[in-house]
């Protein structure tokens, strides 16, 4: 039998080939599964982050409040500030620290 094909090399070749496709999906499903383990990484980098920014910009904003609290400024510049303007004597304490307790310079600040 010259032209016969032996069945088994058949089915060999046949399973062979499922094999290899099988692996080949399996590699795909592998690479999503490390892909999504790298965005991970990705993500919690960006997240550490956003939280070393937020800590940065909390520390900036109490020394900011430090800052202004060291700042002598003259109560009776707050009364006349507040009522003259008619304001809550909060921002005008603000507004006064703000200008390094110079008053006409918190007053033209606040009318602008």
């Amino acid at each position: 039998m010259e032209g016969a094909v032996d069945e088994g090399a058949i089915d060999r070749m046949v399973d062979d080939r499922d094999l290899q496709q099988q692996s080949k999906a399996f590699d795909k499903l592998t690479d999503r599964v490390e892909d999504r383990q790298l965005d991970s990484t990705r993500v919690q980098e960006a997240m550490a982050s956003i939280a070393a920014s937020a800590d940065a910009d909390w520390n900036a904003m109490k020394m900011r409040e430090k800052e202004l609290a060291a700042v002598k400024i003259n109560a009776a510049d707050v009364d006349i500030i507040a009522s003259e303007l008619e304001m809550d004597k909060k921002v005008a304490e603000r507004t006064l620290r703000e200008h390094k307790g110079d008053a006409v310079a918190a007053i033209r600040h606040l009318l602008h």
